[in-house]
């Protein structure tokens, strides 16, 4: 695999396929485990029919995370290139939460009703 870097508008922002988010909560890096994979990952994903990328940022960010709050800001292109494959092209963004994700709490809760249930 081969990644490389390109300054922002020099590649047409048609071509940019996924938006991918280095984010960080009180000076912490965010990772989320990637569902089809066993790998820990910075947020992202793929871009949907008619979506701005900076919205395909937003949307992974807050879909990934719970965060409700943040601030958000491009970074740069980059593109990744597998065996001889054609490159594929993202954003890289960047994002300061401001506040907690609610995943954690979601987490508690599901396993707080599981446990209820199955001991029901």
């Amino acid at each position: 695999m081969q990644v490389k870097f390109y300054d922002l508008n020099t590649i047409e922002d048609s071509c940019l396929k996924y938006a991918v988010i280095f984010a960080r909560y009180q000076n912490k890096s965010i990772y989320v485990k990637h569902k089809e994979r066993d790998t820990w990952e910075i947020p992202g994903g793929r871009r949907e029919v008619n979506e701005d990328i900076h919205e395909t940022a937003r949307r992974e960010l807050y879909e990934e995370t719970g965060a409700l709050s943040f601030n958000i800001v491009p970074l740069l292109i980059y593109s990744n290139t597998h065996d001889n494959s054609d490159e594929s092209f993202g954003g890289l963004f960047y994002s300061e939460l401001t506040y907690p994700a609610i995943q954690p709490e979601l987490h508690r809760r599901v396993i707080k009703e599981l446990s209820s249930t199955i001991l029901a």
